[in-house]
């Protein structure tokens, strides 16, 4: 990775925009970062580090005071830096969250920190990332550093390379771990832990169940009284005693099994005890139901008897039934003729009524026919049909008379609209007169358009030349300022070279004198005796004269430039008046005023020509259809005028064949009703008449017909056939009655005669006796099923208990070899038990790293102390139990023996802390891929250093930037600064904000 710019605004004690182009020491290889205590040296990394990674180390759980404390409300807070790697060439611009004014509203509002990605392509630079976290994922993967690698490989500050040489184990292994992404070596000793702690649990909790087997078989064997000392336990016999003698697992499981099989042997007696109960059970049942049979047979008997008696009570009452159904059945013959008879009697009766209405409904009119009633009816019905179509005509009369004036209002309507056009066919052509003068005179407004627009243009260029002449008088004036303060400065250093040349003149005596040696020759006069050489008083060298000279060349360049500024700017303020045409600001503005109102108004004239010109095509087109509308309004006259001459002929001739058909009615309706109905009642009175005589002569044959019917049968007469008529559902009843009389009493004796053959008792017979042996014989059997049913239960219930125990005894080796095993493991990784480096498996791995590290930093060390001092890797154990692994001593070759570090003086231990970062450095890159960095920062540590040890740095520093890269080091030696000459030098300027300033 190399550092190319960084631009920092608003950050730190950086107020405006201050620049660093890293690129410009790359011959170099070596730069100086200068200045007084706290004027920001240390910032520039700060802005660095904040730039990549969003944040600053010393800030790290404090208040983070990024933004400048001299920055205005309105200034921006910004750091961009531009970078290579072996991705690619990449810039972040990032901005710290802070305070700024709100744009409504007043106060104070939070600007939001903000950072965005870009790469440098052919085309420039292209977006890559505007998002925080997207923009750290991208970071990530080109960096291929952490913010603490980064910070350890490439930011090398003194306090922290030197904390990791001084620091103890612990604070050495949180920085290793942070460094070399070893917290997964943690996550192996943790899970290891848990499966330990698992396994003790499982351990634990199987052991528990056995003993909680074991407990329970034993209460259930002193609930049950199943201890013995092998006499037969049966109900009673024996004793049962538990043992109290303490015991291990396997003998009390011993015990258990002895206890097992005499409930074994209880469980067999029990069953055979409940298979005997069940038997005597059964046929207790047996005897009971046979009693039952006998009891139930003996109440059918006298049921049987009982219910024959009362069938044979009931025969008369049968008798009778049978004699009515015969009968029935013998009038059903004759109910088809004499319902017949009594129809057509009773049709002829309501004809004869309705005859007698009709009469009463003609008598009403009060007309004298009779005879002739259907011709009369006939006549007065021809006579009406000539009144249907008056009819009609007088319930359209409304309607007609409607019409008649709907046909008189359109005569109106077409003669307004007739005249309407008219009026209107001689107003157009005035207004057509009067758009066409506006129009022509909009068209002269609108023609200027062109000549508007280009004098708009011309005071718009003036009113531009008029304002940047002012601005150049400014700038100009201001050029010439310049200008006077670069000759002037230019005749100084002119000044000062002169009087440099004189005094070296003066002095060159004194300078050669200064150089003879008794028996050398005087390069002047040759002698080589020097009895009066001259003094050199005020001494000037070739070099003040070459620096005098540069300085005199730079204030001349700067002259040039400031002339060369000057002569630009007058000749653009000559140009800038002459395009003014030697207008001022007010005038330009003014006469720009009123061109650009001009050419609004030519704009608005030319719009208002098309909408004239729309208006006057409108006007011609409309007398063009008031003529087309004309021809149209006269056929409509004429048509709604022939339409009213036709609706007033229709209406005459309708109110004439009205007034005839009306005769002497108020209407033809009210005629044409009374007509109707007396044709009605005619009609009605004469069908009436017809209808009796035909009932009368279907009554005389119905008759004749039932009479003949009754002669044949067993009734004298119809009265006697209709007495013995029954309905079809009386008949099935009576049927249904005599049969089922005559099929219970079959079955009623039959049922007694199976019964009458057994040899039953005429006493009942009692089932209490049978009742009370077979509930005694039944309890016997269930207490003896219960006994059999516990005792069983109890047995299966034994060997489950005395089953499992076993099998989970069993278990418990297997279960507490593993856990010895996890346990020496977890040990063992832990730190713990056997190992007595109490060194963990974390830490093992950061030893192995950290020898590394050790030896790449010895291949230095051996240099710059001149190969008195080597670092060791200590796995000593530590004091008091404390963690080891990570220690490390000095070597002294000196002494042969080996000291902490603590024991070296300021400059040793710089010196030896800077060899270990360098060589941690080493290290670290390679773990992250082998990345190549091109850019390197050394933080202060070089004022603890005296000349010769300041030396021995230098030739490392020198060697660090072999390959091409570029070493930063931040200092504020003196000597540092005499023997690096590239630097960027922070000053704070007097009124506070710092300022950098590159050599």
């Amino acid at each position: 990775m190399r550092l190319h710019r960084l631009e920092v605004e608003g950050f730190g004690p950086f107020r405006s925009r201050q620049t660093v182009d890293f690129d410009a020491f790359a011959d170099d290889g070596i730069f100086l970062i200068a200045g007084r205590t706290g004027a920001g040296k240390s910032s520039i990394l700060d802005a660095v580090c904040f730039g990549l990674y969003g944040g600053v180390p010393r800030y790290d759980g404090g208040e983070k005071r990024l933004r400048s404390d001299h920055c205005e409300p309105d200034d921006i807070s910004e750091v961009v830096v531009e970078f290579s790697a072996s991705a690619g060439h990449f810039r972040v611009t990032r901005s710290p969250e802070y305070l700024r004014p709100a744009k409504r509203g007043g106060g104070m509002t939070k600007q939001a920190a903000a950072v965005s990605l870009e790469e440098r392509t052919d085309a420039g630079w292209v977006g890559r990332a505007a998002r925080a976290v997207d923009v750290a994922t991208e970071l990530d993967e080109i960096l291929q550093l952490s913010r603490e690698q980064f910070l350890q490989v490439i930011l090398l500050a003194q306090n922290r390379f030197s904390e990791f040489l001084l620091a103890g184990s612990r604070d050495r292994q949180t920085l290793l771990r942070r460094l070399f992404g070893t917290q997964r070596f943690e996550d192996v000793q943790s899970r290891f832990d848990d499966r330990r702690r698992a396994a003790e649990q499982a351990l634990g909790a199987r052991l528990a169940t056995v003993a909680a087997r074991v407990d329970e078989a034993e209460r259930l064997v002193s609930t049950e009284g199943l201890w013995g000392d092998g006499a037969d336990d049966e109900a009673g016999a024996g004793e049962s005693v538990r043992p109290t003698v303490a015991a291990t697992t396997p003998e009390r499981l011993d015990d258990l099994r002895r206890a097992k099989a005499r409930a074994d042997y209880r469980a067999e007696r029990r069953a055979s005890e409940r298979a005997e109960a069940e038997k005597r059970s059964a046929d207790a049942d047996a005897v009971l139901a046979t009693t039952r049979e006998e009891q139930r047979a003996q109440t059918e008997r006298d049921r049987a008897r009982a219910a024959l008696d009362r069938l044979d009570a009931e025969e008369p009452s049968i008798a009778a039934a049978r004699a009515e159904l015969h009968e029935a059945r013998a009038a059903e013959a004759l109910r088809s003729t004499i319902a017949a008879a009594d129809r057509a009697r009773s049709a002829f009766e309501s004809a004869g009524r309705a005859e007698d209405v009709a009469r009463e409904s003609w008598r009403s009119f009060d007309i004298e026919v009779d005879d002739e009633l259907a011709a009369w009816a006939a006549e007065r019905l021809k006579e009406s049909g000539a009144w249907e179509r008056a009819l009609d005509l007088e319930r359209q009369e409304s309607s007609l008379a409607h019409e008649l004036q709907t046909a008189e209002a359109a005569v109106r309507s077409a003669e307004a609209r007739a005249e309407a056009g008219t009026a209107q066919r001689a107003e157009l052509p005035a207004q057509i007169s009067a758009l066409t003068i506006e129009r022509d005179e909009a068209r002269r407004v609108a023609d200027r358009a062109g000549d508007l627009l280009i004098a708009r243009d011309v005071a718009d260029s003036r009113l531009r030349a008029a304002r940047e002449a002012v601005r150049l008088r400014t700038d100009h004036a201001r050029a010439e300022q310049q200008l006077a303060a670069a000759t002037t400065e230019h005749a100084a250093a002119q000044t000062t070279l002169a009087q440099l040349r004189r005094r070296r003149f003066d002095g060159i005596a004194g300078e050669l004198a200064s150089g003879l040696a008794d028996g050398e020759a005087c390069p002047v006069c040759g002698a080589h005796e020097h009895p009066a050489p001259a003094t050199h008083a005020d001494p000037v060298s070739a070099d003040d004269i070459a620096a005098a000279e540069v300085t005199r060349d730079a204030a001349s360049e700067r002259e040039r430039d400031a002339a060369a500024t000057s002569s630009a700017l007058r000749a653009e303020l000559a140009a800038a008046e002459t395009k003014a045409d030697g207008r001022t600001v007010e005038q330009a503005e003014k006469e720009h005023l009123e061109a650009v109102e001009g050419h609004e108004q030519g704009l608005v004239a030319a719009d208002r020509v098309a909408s004239l010109d729309t208006r006057l095509q409108a006007l011609s087109d409309r007398i063009e259809l008031l003529e087309r509308e004309r021809a149209d309004d006269d056929a409509a006259l004429a048509a709604s005028r022939e339409q009213h001459a036709l609706l007033t002929q229709r209406v005459t001739e309708a109110r004439r064949l009205i007034a005839d058909a009306r005769g002497p009615f108020d209407t033809v309706a009210e005629r044409l009703a009374d007509t109707t109905a007396k044709v009605t009642a005619a009609r009605a009175l004469v069908e009436a008449m017809a209808e009796r005589a035909r009932r009368a002569q279907s009554l005389s044959e119905a008759e004749s017909e039932r009479d003949a019917a009754l002669t044949g049968s067993a009734f004298d007469d119809a009265a006697a056939a209709v007495a013995a008529l029954r309905s079809t559902a009386a008949q099935e009843a009576l049927d249904e009655r005599i049969s089922q009389h005559a099929v219970q009493r079959e079955k009623e004796r039959a049922t007694l005669f199976d019964l009458e053959l057994r040899t039953l008792p005429e006493e009942p017979i009692d089932l209490s006796p049978a009742e009370a042996a077979a509930a005694t014989a039944r309890a016997s059997w269930v207490r003896a099923v219960d006994e059999a049913s516990r005792a069983t239960g109890t047995a299966e219930r034994l060997d489950g208990l005395i089953a499992s125990a076993d099998a989970e005894h069993a278990k418990t080796a297997d279960d507490a070899a593993e856990f010895e095993v996890l346990q020496s493991l977890a040990d063992t990784i832990a730190g713990r038990g056997a190992n007595t480096r109490k060194m963990a498996l974390e830490t093992f791995v950061l030893a192995a790293e950290l020898e590394e590290i050790v030896e790449a930093a010895n291949r230095r060390l051996y240099d710059m102390s001149t190969g008195r001092y080597q670092l060791q890797h200590s796995d000593a154990l530590a004091a008091r139990g404390a963690a080891s692994g990570l220690g490390i001593v000095v070597s002294d070759a000196f002494t042969g023996q080996t000291r902490p570090p603590q024991s070296l003086s300021g400059g040793e231990t710089f010196l030896t802390s800077l060899a270990l970062a360098l060589g941690l450095a080493e290290v670290v890159t390679a773990r992250a891929g082998g990345i190549r960095l091109d850019t390197l920062f050394i933080d202060e540590g070089f004022g603890s250093l005296d000349g010769d040890t300041l030396d021995v740095a230098m030739r490392t520093l020198d060697e660090l930037r072999q390959g091409g890269r570029t070493v930063g080091v931040i200092s504020h030696v003196e000597a540092m600064q005499e023997q690096i000459p590239a630097q960027l030098t922070v000053r704070a300027t007097p009124h506070g904000p710092s300022i950098i300033e590159t050599r």
